[in-house]
């Protein structure tokens, strides 16, 4: 499963209405498969999702709403630098991957903008 693959099941579960990027069939869907017409589904609290995760890792202060590395901790997903130029590399980063924390602020935007894209709701705050 790639990376953002990973986040959308963190966040979306097997939510028959997820859509993975640039593809149709649904987040945990098998190769070849269609979901069942479902209702339009109401959007997602990502907010609430990622904060009952965080909570979960006590002592630990993650600041997922500005980080991508937080946001990948929080969700139980490989942080490391090598996962991030994977994550950017699936996402069409053109930038210098060896410049991380500009990569990473790019991430950061292009994942939230794909989990509202994909029926996720955001808080305000959070800019995509």
């Amino acid at each position: 499963m790639s990376i953002f693959g990973k986040i959308m099941s963190a966040i979306f579960g097997s939510h028959p209405a997820a859509v993975a990027p640039g593809g149709s069939a649904p987040a945990g869907a098998a190769p070849g498969t269609s979901a069942p017409a479902a209702a339009p589904m109401a959007a997602v609290d990502v907010a609430a999702i990622v904060d009952k995760a965080v909570a979960a890792h006590k002592g630990e202060k993650l600041e997922w709403r500005t980080s991508i590395v937080d946001l990948m901790k929080a969700l139980d997903i490989d942080s490391s630098l090598a996962a991030r130029k994977d994550l950017a590399k699936e996402l069409g980063y053109t930038g210098d991957m060896n410049d991380s924390a500009s990569m990473n602020v790019w991430l950061h935007k292009q994942v939230m903008s794909k989990l509202a894209a994909n029926g996720g709701k955001l808080p305000p705050e959070i800019k995509h």
